[in-house]
């Protein structure tokens, strides 16, 4: 299984397929070292596709992430994939997943889709081999207690001037931003 997005979802999901033993490929936006193992850069996708069974899209929507999943990385996928998209729809190339699922090359799980909501009469709602949610996989009964203990923990680190979590930097291509842009000293510009 590859997994395009190791953040917090990526991490969490691989916890949970510990326990079946299953082999997986990290993919984030660099180069890096985590508990289970390395973090492949998102340049290596074009290789690292070919070879997975299933690859899980967790990835933040940003302008680096849109449609990172185009016609030419669909095309190189390994026949009979799934692809599961966990993410904003626009990670993903609508049209081009649809012409490589609809002759079922592909198969896709959506819990995301470009356009969102998908209106009626989009081809993916018939599309064979598409499986289409309605984007609310946080909508368990932990969702309460989990916000309410990250937003203790936002506040908690805004009132120290620390940067926050999860902060997504509006263009990934210039990450040194991000210190310029959380934490109170941003509030005061």
């Amino acid at each position: 299984m590859l997994i395009v997005g190791y953040g917090a979802v990526g991490s969490a999901l691989e916890e949970l397929l510990a326990p079946f033993g299953c082999a997986v490929t990290r993919v984030a936006s660099e180069d890096r070292d985590s508990s289970r193992g390395p973090v492949h850069s998102v340049a290596r996708l074009p290789q690292l596709v070919a070879d997975a069974d299933i690859v899980v899209l967790s990835t933040p929507l940003t302008p680096r992430t849109r449609q990172l999943f185009d016609a030419g990385l669909l095309a190189r996928m390994k026949d009979g994939a799934l692809l599961v998209n966990v993410s904003r729809g626009a990670v993903v190339d609508t049209d081009a997943l649809l012409k490589e699922a609809h002759g079922g090359r592909l198969r896709a799980a959506l819990d995301g889709t470009d356009p969102e909501p998908l209106p009626p009469g989009h081809p993916l709602w018939t599309t064979p081999g598409v499986l289409i949610t309605p984007h609310i996989g946080a909508c368990t009964p932990s969702l309460w207690p989990r916000l309410e203990a990250l937003i203790r923990r936002q506040l908690a680190r805004f009132a120290a001037g620390e940067e926050l979590e999860n902060v997504v930097p509006p263009d990934t291509e210039a990450p040194e931003r991000l210190s310029h842009t959380t934490g109170p000293s941003a509030a005061r510009r």
